[in-house]
C-alpha cells in the first residue's frame, strides 16, 4: 500500500469537516478529484475507509486507523517543514566559533550574551581555535566563524574587519622599565615574560616584536587567566604584553605602568572569518555588529 502525505492530510479534513464539499475547499481542490484520490486509495487498502451513507461523512474502523498516523505523522512534518523554513530564511541555525586570540574571550562573551538575546533559537559554541587549524575547519564546515588577526587568501573565506588594537606593554609601577617612554625588543632580555599557554607563532610580542629581532627573554611564564597575569605583574614577577583594550582599567592603577611597543607603537587587527556563503545571513550580520560594537565600547573606556 502506497500511502502519500496527501492521503493523510485527506483523511484528516474529511474528518473535521464532515464532508468532502468543505475539505476539498479547504485542500484547495475539487469534490472531484477528492472523491478520485478517496476511491484511489480504497482500492490499494481494499477496505472502506468511509461510511458514506452517513451524514456527516464519518470514517470507518480501518479509517481511524488512518486518521491515528495522520495526527501522529503530519505535525511532526510540518515542524519540520518550519524548522528549515527558519533555517532558509536566517532565523535558526548553527554558530560555532572558533577563537585564534586567547585574550579575546573576555571581549566576546558579552557579544555573545547580546546574540543570545536576539537569536535565542541559533546554537552557539565557542571552540578554542588555538587548539587545533581553525581556519581549515572553517572551509571544512566545523566552525562557522573564526576570530583571527591574521588574514589569509582562502578560497570560500570572507574577512571582516572588526576593529584595530595594540599590544601593550605592562609591568609593575616600580620596575625598572618603567621609566622608559616607550620599550623596544632588546628590553625584553634579562626579563620574565608572562603570557598565555599558546604557541609563539601565534602571540603578538614574538610575532610583532621579538622573533623579527631574534630576542630571548630570559624566561617565559604561561597562565592562563588574564587577572593572574596582572596578579603576577603587579608583584614585580615578570612583565607582559596584552591588547590596550584588556589593559584598559590598569592604566589607571598605581601598581602598574603601560607603554607601547616600539617609539610607534604597534598596531593590530582583528578579524572575523566566515564562509563566502555565510555572509549575508541574517544572524551573522547581527553577530559581526554586536562585536564591532562592543570593540567600541571597549577602546573609547
Amino acid at each position: 500500500m502506497h500511502i502519500e502525505f496527501r492521503h493523510l492530510r485527506t483523511i484528516k479534513a474529511i474528518h473535521e469537516n464532515g464532508g468532502l464539499a468543505k475539505a476539498a475547499d479547504q485542500l484547495n481542490i475539487t469534490q472531484s478529484a477528492l472523491s478520485h484520490q478517496i476511491k484511489g486509495l480504497e482500492d490499494q487498502a481494499g477496505v472502506e475507509l468511509f461510511v458514506r451513507r452517513s451524514k456527516p461523512m464519518k470514517l470507518s474502523a480501518a479509517g481511524f486507523r488512518l486518521l491515528r498516523l495522520a495526527e501522529k505523522i503530519l505535525p511532526e512534518i510540518e515542524a519540520m517543514q518550519a524548522e528549515f523554513s527558519a533555517v532558509r530564511d536566517g532565523k535558526t541555525g548553527r554558530l560555532h566559533i572558533a577563537i585564534e586570540c586567547h585574550a579575546c574571550f573576555e571581549w566576546l562573551f558579552p557579544v555573545l550574551e547580546a546574540f543570545r538575546k536576539l537569536w535565542p533559537d541559533v546554537d552557539v559554541d565557542i571552540k578554542p581555535g588555538l587548539a587545533f587549524d581553525a581556519l581549515p575547519a572553517l572551509q571544512k564546515e566545523e566552525v562557522d566563524l573564526v576570530v583571527s588577526s591574521d588574514p589569509e587568501n582562502l578560497a570560500g573565506v570572507e574577512f571582516t574587519h572588526l576593529f584595530d588594537y595594540a599590544p601593550v606593554f605592562v609591568a609593575a609601577a616600580q620596575h625598572p622599565l618603567a621609566q622608559k617612554p616607550f620599550i623596544d625588543a632588546l628590553d625584553f632580555r634579562g626579563q620574565t615574560l608572562i603570557t598565555y599557554p599558546v604557541e609563539r607563532s601565534r602571540l603578538d610580542i614574538f610575532s610583532q616584536l621579538l622573533m623579527p629581532a631574534r630576542v630571548e627573554p630570559a624566561a617565559i611564564r604561561q597562565v592562563e587567566l588574564t587577572a593572574v597575569i596582572l596578579l603576577l605583574v603587579a608583584s614585580n614577577r615578570g612583565v607582559s604584553v596584552l591588547p590596550d583594550w584588556v589593559v584598559r582599567e590598569v592604566k589607571y592603577s598605581s601598581d602598574y605602568v603601560t607603554r607601547p611597543l616600539t617609539e610607534n607603537g604597534l598596531t593590530r587587527q582583528l578579524f572575523a572569518a566566515t564562509r563566502t556563503e555565510d555572509v549575508a545571513k541574517p544572524y551573522m550580520i547581527d553577530l559581526i555588529r554586536l562585536a564591532k560594537e562592543e570593540s567600541a565600547k571597549l577602546q573609547n573606556a
